[in-house]
C-alpha cells in the first residue's frame, strides 16, 4: 500500500510538473479561463478612461490645477503603454497564471490607494501603478486565447476580446459620470475592490495553461527594459505637455524628447542583438502583421479621440455635468455590442480585407457626421453619429485582430499580442495629445475669423448687443452695467460657437485619416491559421 501511495504522489507530481496543453482543456473548461482573463482586461481598460467625465470632481476634490489632473489619465497610460509590451517576458518567466494574479491583485491595491488620495501628487503616484500593474492583463487574455481555443471557437476570440477592448475605454465615461454622481468621485476607484478580488482568487485557482521559467528573471536584459520605459514614458510626456507647453518651443520638451529618442534607439538595439530581449521584435517580420499593427494604431487613435473629443464637447459647449456626459456617450457602446455579433460571423465567412474596408469606411462616414457639429447639439442630434461609430469600429477590430495574431504560436504569439495591443494604446496616447493640439489651433483661428468677420459687418453685432443690453436693462438699473453684461455675453457667445466650428474641423480631419487608411488594405494577405503548438512547447 506504501508503494500505491508513492507512485500515486509521484503521477500526482508528475502530472503538476508536466507542461499543460490548453489545447486539450475540456471546452467548458476553456470557456471559464477565458472568461475570467477578459474580465480582468475589460477592468484594466475600462479604468482608462472611467475618469474622463469625472475629471473636474476629481480635480475640486483634491484642490488640483488644470494643468496638474490631466495627468490622473495620463499617468495610467503611460505606465500601462510601459507594462503592456513587458507583459510578454513576465508571462513566460512567471507563468500565465501567476503574471495575471499578481496583475489582477496589485490592480486592486492600487484602485483603493487612489481612491484613498490625499492630493494630485498621490493620486498620479497611484494611478501609473495602477496602470503598470494592470497592463499585464491586457495583452495576456490575447494569446491564452489564440493558444486555447481552434477552428470556429478561435475565430470568436477577436469578436469578443475585440469587443472588450473597444467597449470597455467607451463606457468608462458613462460609468464613471453616473458613479460621481451617485456616490462620488472616489468610487469609480473602490468599484474595483470587489470584482478585482474574485479575479484574482479565480485565477489562482482554475488557470493552469503554462509553466514558468524563473531562470529568465537572471537572464533579464536591463538596459532593455530601462531604454522602453524612457522611450515609451518620454513620448507620452512629450505628448500630454506639448500642446500646453508650445511643443519645441519649450526647453523641457526637447530635452525629453531627445533623451526619448536615444532611449528608442537603444531600444531597438537591444530588440535586435539582446541575447536575451525583453520585448521580440521579430513578430514584424510578418507584414501582414506590421500592417495590422498600422491599424491599430489608426483604430486607436479614433476611438480615443474620439472617446476625449465628445466628453470635451458636451462639457464645455453645452454645460453638461459628468451624469449627463455619461449617458449621452453610452450610445457607442450599446451599438458595439450588436456589431460584434456581426463583425464575428463577417470575419470567418468574407475576406477580412473586405471587412476591415467597410469598417474603416463607415468609421470615417461616422465621424464626417460628427463634423456637422452645433453648438446646440445633445443626446438626440448625436444618436446617428455615435451608432455608426460604434457598429463599425468593431469592423475594424475583429478583422485586424485575426490578422495580426492568427499566424503566431507559443512566446511569439505573446509578442506579437503585446505589441498589437501597445499600437492601439498608443494610438490613442498620440490621439489625444494631437486632437487637443488641433482643438486649440483651431479655435484661436475660428476666433480671429469670427473677429474679422465681426468687424467687416460691424453694424449687425453693434444692434445685437444693443438688443441684449435693452433687455437686460429692465434687470439692471444702470446702463451702462447692462451694456457691459450684454457684451460679455455676446463674447461668450462669439467663443462658443468659434470652439465649435473647431470641433467640426478635428472630426473632420479624423474621418480624412481612416479614408487615406485603406489605402494599405489591398496590400494585406489573408495568414494562414498556425499550427497547435505541442504541450512540451507551450511554455
Amino acid at each position: 500500500m506504501g508503494g500505491a501511495v508513492t507512485t500515486g504522489a509521484w503521477a500526482r507530481r508528475r502530472g503538476r510538473d508536466a507542461a499543460p496543453n490548453p489545447a486539450a482543456l475540456p471546452l467548458s473548461h476553456k470557456y471559464v479561463i477565458f472568461a475570467v482573463l477578459a474580465f480582468g482586461q475589460f477592468m484594466a481598460l475600462l479604468d482608462i478612461q472611467i475618469v474622463a467625465a469625472s475629471l473636474n470632481d476629481v480635480q475640486a476634490g483634491l484642490s488640483a490645477g488644470p494643468d496638474e489632473i490631466s495627468w490622473v489619465q495620463t499617468a495610467y497610460l503611460m505606465a500601462e503603454l510601459v507594462m503592456i509590451p513587458f507583459s510578454a517576458f513576465l508571462g513566460q518567466a512567471m507563468s500565465t497564471r501567476w503574471l495575471f494574479a499578481l496583475s489582477a491583485g496589485l490592480f486592486t491595491l492600487s484602485s483603493i490607494a487612489c481612491g484613498l488620495a490625499w492630493n494630485i501628487e498621490s493620486m498620479i503616484v497611484f494611478r501609473a501603478l495602477q496602470g503598470f500593474v494592470g497592463g499585464a492583463m491586457v495583452p495576456t487574455v490575447f494569446a491564452v486565447g489564440f493558444t486555447m481555443f481552434e477552428g470556429k471557437q478561435r475565430a470568436l476570440i477577436p469578436a469578443i476580446l475585440g469587443m472588450v477592448s473597444v467597449l470597455a475605454p467607451t463606457i468608462g465615461p458613462t460609468v464613471g459620470g453616473i458613479i460621481t454622481d451617485s456616490i462620488g468621485w472616489r468610487w469609480i476607484f473602490f468599484i474595483n475592490v470587489v470584482p478585482g478580488t474574485l479575479v484574482t482568487i479565480l485565477t489562482i485557482l482554475l488557470i493552469d495553461v503554462d509553466r514558468a521559467d524563473r531562470s529568465m528573471f537572471a537572464r533579464i536584459d536591463w538596459s532593455h527594459l530601462v531604454a522602453m520605459a524612457v522611450a515609451l514614458g518620454g513620448l507620452e510626456y512629450v505628448l500630454e505637455e506639448g500642446p500646453r507647453k508650445d511643443w519645441f518651443g519649450d526647453p523641457t520638451i526637447v530635452m525629453v524628447a531627445w533623451i526619448a529618442a536615444v532611449a528608442f534607439g537603444l531600444f531597438v538595439e537591444r530588440s535586435l542583438y539582446s541575447k536575451n530581449p525583453i520585448v521580440r521584435v521579430s513578430p514584424f517580420r510578418n507584414r501582414t502583421f506590421t500592417f495590422a499593427c498600422v491599424f491599430n494604431l489608426v483604430i486607436g487613435f479614433g476611438i480615443y479621440a474620439s472617446t476625449y473629443l465628445l466628453p470635451v464637447f458636451l462639457g464645455r459647449v453645452r454645460g453638461y455635468n459628468s451624469l449627463e456626459i455619461g449617458t449621452t456617450v453610452f450610445v457607442v457602446g450599446a451599438s458595439q455590442l450588436l456589431s460584434t455579433i456581426i463583425a464575428a460571423w463577417s470575419s470567418n465567412h468574407i475576406d477580412r480585407r473586405i471587412v476591415i474596408g467597410i469598417g474603416l469606411t463607415g468609421f470615417a462616414i461616422s465621424l464626417w457626421l460628427t463634423s456637422h457639429i452645433a453648438s446646440n447639439w445633445g443626446f438626440k442630434e448625436l444618436l446617428i453619429p455615435q451608432l455608426a461609430r460604434g457598429l463599425f469600429v468593431m469592423l475594424c477590430i475583429v478583422p485586424s485582430v485575426g490578422m495580426a495574431l492568427s499566424a503566431f504560436q507559443g512566446p511569439e504569439l505573446r509578442s506579437a499580442s503585446g505589441l498589437f495591443n501597445l499600437m492601439r494604446n498608443l494610438g490613442g496616447a498620440i490621439g489625444i495629445a494631437t486632437v487637443n493640439t488641433w482643438l486649440n489651433d483651431a479655435a484661436r483661428t475660428q476666433t480671429a475669423r469670427f473677429g474679422e468677420a465681426l468687424g467687416a459687418s460691424a453694424q449687425g453685432a453693434t444692434d445685437f448687443v444693443a438688443a441684449i443690453a435693452t433687455r437686460m436693462a429692465a434687470n439692471t438699473p444702470d446702463p451702462a452695467q447692462a451694456l457691459l453684461m450684454a457684451q460679455a455675453s455676446f463674447g461668450r457667445v462669439v467663443g462658443r460657437e468659434a470652439l465649435t466650428t473647431a470641433f467640426d474641423e478635428v472630426f473632420r480631419i479624423m474621418a480624412w485619416m481612416f479614408v487615406l487608411a485603406l489605402v494599405m488594405v489591398p496590400f494585406c494577405r489573408v495568414p494562414k491559421e498556425a499550427a497547435p503548438i505541442p504541450p512540451a512547447e507551450s511554455h
